[in-house]
């Protein structure tokens, strides 16, 4: 069992409303061709990646109803054998709805996400790796739309900079020690220390938040053997 120390005096559900805020905001002032413009995910535009976070929603949604194997055989019928293929659906299946549409449909689907996770705070959910913290689940989720929003281009504000950097970070050496407890995470001076085999590097925040989401800039220097290592996402 990881140690949640590390996340001390953080709510993962104003993280959730936050972050989602954020995410509001900046598309609800988009135009078309904002809409249309290319996100950090290959050959995903934002109108897309909207379509995603919508589409993730069911699976969040099936957790807490308690709907797993219905929602998991309903993915199959629908041509889904793991999470690449059923990323793609959920894309495919929102082609046809307009910007605004869509932004309505998440609006309303992460809310309903945060707000019953929220209610089930101290206790469990069922998720495809078994009962799972609900507070836990709520900073995942908080860390996937902190991670889209960036993949979009949200501005970040000096104001929320550093308190969004820090929280980040936080995240970042726990989901280590829960899904890669093999490798030596250490805080130091000016970074974080990391180990996985013969390799080791300090890395910045900034550095650590990136990687961990597999979004480190294809030409940063660190070696491919800790960029794999520390990589705790699919997309």
């Amino acid at each position: 069992m990881p140690d949640d120390a590390v996340l001390d005096g953080l709510d993962p559900y104003d993280l959730m409303d936050a972050e989602a805020g954020r995410l509001d905001a900046y598309l609800s002032g988009l135009d078309a061709g904002g809409w249309g413009r290319p996100s950090a995910c290959t050959d995903w535009t934002t109108q897309d990646m909207v379509a995603h976070l919508a589409g993730s929603e069911e699976y969040n949604h099936a957790c807490l109803d308690d709907a797993l194997p219905a929602f998991l055989e309903s993915l199959g019928k629908r041509g889904a054998t793991d999470m690449d293929s059923f990323n793609a659906i959920g894309v495919a299946e929102r082609a046809g709805r307009t910007s605004d549409e869509l932004l309505a449909e998440w609006r309303e689907t992460c809310g309903r996400t945060t707000r019953e996770l929220r209610a089930r705070d101290g206790g469990e959910i069922p998720t495809m790796v078994g009962p799972y913290p609900a507070r836990w689940q709520a900073f995942h989720l908080a860390s996937e739309l902190a991670t889209h929003a960036d993949d979009v281009g949200v501005p970040v504000t000096d104001a929320e900079a550093a308190g969004r950097a820090d929280w980040r970070r936080r995240f970042a050496v726990f989901v280590l020690s829960e899904m890669k407890p093999e490798v030596g995470v250490t805080p130091v001076e000016g970074g974080t220390k990391v180990r996985a085999g013969d390799d080791e590097a300090v890395l910045s925040d900034d550095e650590l938040i990136a990687v961990t989401n597999g979004r480190l800039a294809a030409d940063d220097p660190l070696p491919g053997g800790l960029r794999s290592a520390l990589n705790v996402v699919g997309s």
